[in-house]
């Protein structure tokens, strides 16, 4: 058991499948009160209900209120997980990359926004952002997904930089991939780069709790991203170059 989790107040967005039920099933075994969310009322109903939470669908943006007076007043933390896996290249739609930006990153702010003056004042609080290995690195095929990916890891390094000392901790998760329809959903190039590595939710929501437990910022579940964030830092070019090849092997396969 962690004892920082027992007994907490828990949010976690797009927790109807995927990473974010892990997340509820993993703190609701640890003995937190959870509050699920989704977008989808009925998956959202369905795991609160599997895991003795409570159930308060909606858009992860605007659920901060609803879910602190669901808790009695009070969220100790809080998972930022929905997002949305956009494909396609600069010619994207715009509208493809507002929805990117609003879900990957602004649902973040507008969170933080909410809780910050809470926790502030009690010195106290804990914020999970679901990133992704891609907000380290990139992935090919995925310009709105990698670029606010990107943005949410920075958000979350910012907010634990600025605030730590003050008593709010950070973490960002950053897998590779893990079978959830989300994965299923990134095609050709998730089949070429993601899939053969590919974990479980379950083993996202362990990785979290190890770092929660050694209290640690960066999670990285699959371990090997640190040596790839390692060589694009200190050997950009050759990053680069191993990069490009994957994607002219991604285009070669058509």
């Amino acid at each position: 058991m962690v004892e920082a989790v027992q007994d907490a107040a828990v949010v976690v967005t797009g927790a109807g499948g995927g990473i974010g039920a892990a997340l509820a099933r993993r703190f609701a075994a640890e003995g937190a009160r959870v509050v699920v969310n989704d977008l989808d009322a009925d998956r959202t109903r369905a795991v609160a209900e599997e895991i003795g939470g409570i159930a308060v669908p909606g858009d992860a943006s605007t659920i901060v209120e609803d879910a602190r007076e669901a808790l009695g007043g009070s969220v100790d933390v809080y998972c930022a997980n929905a997002g949305v896996a956009s494909g396609g290249s600069e010619s994207a739609e715009e509208s493809v990359w507002a929805l990117a930006w609003d879900v990957n990153v602004m649902a973040h702010v507008r969170a933080a926004h909410a809780l910050l003056p809470h926790w502030l004042e009690r010195g106290q609080g804990r914020f999970v952002s679901t990133v992704s290995a891609a907000g380290l690195l990139t992935m090919i095929g995925a310009a709105p997904y990698s670029v606010t990916k990107h943005g949410a890891y920075a958000f979350a390094e910012w907010l634990s930089l600025t605030y730590r000392h003050r008593g709010v901790k950070v973490h960002a998760i950053c897998p590779q991939g893990v079978r959830t329809d989300m994965l299923d959903a990134t095609g050709s190039a998730g089949d070429l780069v993601l899939k053969p590595t590919a974990i479980e939710p379950q083993d996202v929501a362990d990785a979290l709790f190890k770092g929660i437990a050694e209290d640690r910022f960066l999670i990285l579940p699959h371990p090997e991203v640190a040596d790839y964030y390692r060589l694009r830092a200190g050997d950009p070019d050759r990053w680069l170059s191993n990069m490009n090849h994957l994607q002219r092997k991604w285009e070669a396969a058509g």
